[in-house]
């Protein structure tokens, strides 16, 4: 007969201690553990929802009195031009919206205040209905400053559109347009 045939006894008086060495205290908690780990890796994960998508923006022509209400009030999104491009700066808020360093040039047009480095009213167009600024004036060294800016804006934020003076030829027909689409400026 083979070893194997043959059954194994036990001494008198001695039990079998391999299920018991199985079954201490450490080996219980290891188990439980690894149950625990093999579970969370294998339980169905909730499904991920993605954030809500920005409403749609659309190219427009703006005038500067269409552009003024763009300032961060009312929650209006935060527009400004620069160099005849309109941008929407508004996740910059904290910069170009009420209160920010930069709160004049919101719903304006931005180019000679920018060129110059100077944050005051004075560099706004005050005759909103008059021509856009045409820049005259300014050195070799601030439209380089302004070319920065814009470069800067170009990389960073969203062009919405462009700015056009008031009863200029594209001005009219973008209002004819928004007029026929049935859409409301303000």
């Amino acid at each position: 007969m083979a070893d194997t045939d043959v059954p194994k006894t036990l001494p008198p008086g001695t039990t079998d201690t391999t299920s018991t060495t199985l079954l201490t205290p450490i080996n219980i908690i290891l188990i439980s553990i690894l149950l625990y780990l093999v579970y969370l890796r294998l339980r169905p994960q909730a499904p991920q929802t993605l954030p809500k998508a920005p409403a749609p923006t659309v190219f427009r022509t703006f005038t500067p009195p269409t552009l003024l209400p763009y300032n961060g009030l009312n929650g209006k999104p935060i527009y400004f031009a620069v160099r005849g491009r309109v941008f929407d700066v508004s996740t910059g808020a904290s910069f170009y919206g009420p209160g920010g360093p930069y709160a004049n040039f919101a719903g304006r047009d931005a180019s000679r205040g920018l060129a110059c480095g100077s944050f005051d009213e004075d560099m706004l167009t005050k005759d909103l209905t008059g021509p856009l600024d045409d820049l005259k004036g300014l050195g070799a060294e601030e439209m380089e400053a302004l070319r920065g800016w814009e470069e800067r804006f170009e990389e960073k934020y969203l062009v919405v559109g462009k700015i056009v003076a008031v009863g200029s030829e594209e001005a009219i027909k973008a209002e004819k347009l928004e007029k026929e689409l049935g859409l409301n400026p303000l």
